[in-house]
């Protein structure tokens, strides 16, 4: 924590995403660092929206993020967002905003790729897992968390380049969020953990640090899909092209601000320039939580063989 002028509120420095932060709010959900020039200014503030309505309003120089439980959030320039928190908001429910889509729109911004993905450390690469909400990928990643491989990012994962240009997957919030049936079926307990939001059946469950990398190499997105009834086992398919390239579009983290911002073709050059560096796979299985053991078993079977 770091000070400025006398009597000024005192200034938080964390790291998330592959940028520094220097926040006003206090953010325990996030990894603190002890110096570093801040890519991003976060503080409070009152936020005025212009005579428009929606969700996401467009302003000369960002956007203003509006959700009625939690607040107003307005994103200049990828670079500060200041935040005007509802009458009676509770302040997790500010955070998770914040967290959530308030840096979605600063990510677009700053012309990131986020994915709606958890990310896994593997044998030295990142390994995303993607698809529709409910698909199993907080599940999956906990599994593999489980299995003794660090969880890199849960929900969202955003993808950057490294010196070279190859693209890496940044370290995102460390922590899993669970269905309590999914939590009880891994042998934790749900009286242990903080549920998401008040009255949900869903848990925050901390993931382990230790020695995890702040980006490492993306070495495989795998897209999750339902098998059809009466469907065999876990199959795993490359997806080429068009077919690829439309599951990154697909699966982006708030995509459907993309239009509002104004950045459609660069998001598109981007997702085109990743499939053509990072291999992605349809990862089909059965959703009965018995068929996940099975599931894990065969993504690291993929891995080690060199998937293609």
């Amino acid at each position: 924590m770091t000070h400025s002028a006398s009597g000024a509120r005192p200034r938080h420095l964390y790291s998330v995403f592959g940028l520094t932060l220097c926040s006003e709010i206090e953010l325990p959900e996030l990894q603190p660092v002890d110096g570093g020039n801040p890519d991003v200014e976060i503080s409070y503030g009152k936020v005025a929206v212009p005579g428009q309505t929606g969700e996401l309003v467009i302003t000369a120089d960002g956007a203003i993020l509006v959700v009625a439980q939690a607040g107003r959030y307005q994103v200049q320039q990828g670079r500060r967002i200041v935040v005007d928190p509802a009458g009676g908001a509770a302040p997790r429910t500010v955070r998770l905003f914040l967290l959530g889509s308030a840096f979605g729109v600063l990510l677009h911004q700053r012309g990131l790729l986020p994915l709606h993905a958890n990310a896994i450390a593997i044998d030295g690469r990142a390994i995303a897992f993607t698809g529709a909400s409910g698909a199993g990928k907080s599940t999956l990643a906990a599994l593999f968390h489980d299995r003794g491989h660090f969880l890199l990012s849960d929900d969202v994962c955003v993808i950057g380049a490294d010196p070279a240009g190859r693209p890496i997957a940044h370290a995102g919030i460390p922590h899993m969020r669970l269905w309590r049936d999914a939590l009880e079926r891994s042998g934790r307990s749900a009286a242990d953990f903080e549920s998401v939001l008040g009255g949900r059946d869903k848990f925050t469950v901390p993931a382990r640090r230790g020695d995890a990398p702040a980006a490492m190499p993306l070495g495989a997105i795998y897209v999750l899909k339902k098998a059809g009834e009466g469907g065999g086992g876990v199959a795993i398919r490359r997806l080429h092209g068009a077919a690829a390239f439309k599951a990154l579009v697909a699966n982006t983290y708030r995509g459907r601000y993309i239009a509002q911002l104004g950045d459609a073709r660069r998001h598109w050059a981007a997702s085109l320039e990743l499939v053509a560096t990072v291999p992605v796979f349809e990862l089909e299985r059965p959703w009965s939580p018995a068929w996940m053991p099975a599931t894990l078993d065969a993504v690291e079977a993929h891995l080690r063989a060199g998937p293609e």
